[in-house]
Parts: structure tokens; sequence; C-alpha cells
């Protein structure tokens, strides 16, 4: 399971000693941008936030599981978000980050996705109070893509 971690910029060092101490077995990676880590632990996505969830964090802000992880080209993005989407029971929403590419745009992905997903499947949108979130990462040439129900998607309070 691969996740990206967001933390306030400079308390990054105590996010990895928060996820290790929470996952136990997890590998943690910066990334260009301040407060944005990855994060890979053989746990399964529902132990993995479980115990993310249990845990009392003071640096860990938002966790988003990802389903996969794949270059970040407008075709394998769309790719991967039709092989994930299948399992989508009730209403949706895509959201998505992009940081470091030049060539994708958030709005763009969002609208296009989401209307791929209508076409293809029927499934309905809901902006506001979604049951599955659609999730886009971009990481300059790397895409993290996710599709989450609504209690997969975990944000903390962390005094900054």
């Amino acid at each position: 399971m691969i996740l990206l971690v967001t933390a306030p910029q400079g308390r990054e060092g105590d996010a990895i000693l928060e996820l290790e101490w929470a996952l136990g077995k997890v590998r943690v990676r910066g990334t260009d941008w301040r407060g944005v880590l990855l994060a890979e632990t053989p746990l399964g996505k529902e132990e993995a936030l479980e115990r993310l969830k249990k845990f009392e964090t003071q640096a860990v802000q938002r966790v988003i599981p990802f389903d996969d992880l794949v270059p970040a080209r407008w075709e394998v993005i769309e790719d991967a978000v039709l092989r994930l989407a299948g399992t989508i029971d009730g209403s949706f929403a895509v959201r998505a980050r992009v940081r470091g590419n030049k060539k994708l745009k958030e709005r763009e992905l969002e609208i296009k996705l989401g209307s791929l997903l209508v076409e293809r499947f029927g499934y309905k949108v809901n902006l506001s109070d979604p049951d599955w979130t659609v999730v886009v990462e971009v990481l300059g040439k790397k895409a993290g893509v996710g599709v989450l129900k609504r209690c997969e998607l975990p944000r903390f309070k962390v005094e900054e």
C-alpha cells in the first residue's frame, strides 16, 4: 500500500517518526515538495488507515491511500481510473491535485475523468458529499490514483 502523507512544512521528520510508530513496517521518503511524503507499507488499506486513525498524531495532517502509482500521462491515468472505479457503488466525486507537472491541470482532470465515469458506468456525481472519491495526486512524473470510500480519507488536526 502506498500512502501520500502531508505534514506542516518543516515537520516532515516528526511525521516520518509517527508513521513508523503507527504502522510498524513502513518505508517513507520525501518528495520534491515540502510537507509531502510517500509511505510504502505491506499493510492493507483498511489496517493501515485503522492504525493511523487510532494513533494520536502531532505532525501527520492528511493521508491519501493510493491503489496505484502510474506515470503522469493523461491516457495512463485514465486507464488506471477506469480499471479501479468499477467498484464504485453510490455517488462519486473526482479530486485532483497537480504538483510539478505543467501538462496536466487539476480542473481538467476532474472534469474529464468525472465525465468519463458517468459515460462509462452511469455513476451519479455528488461534489458536496460523495460516497466515493476518485483521487488523482500528480507528483511530477508520477501520479497516485485511489478510489476511496468516505471513511478512507482521514484528516488529522495538527497544530502548526
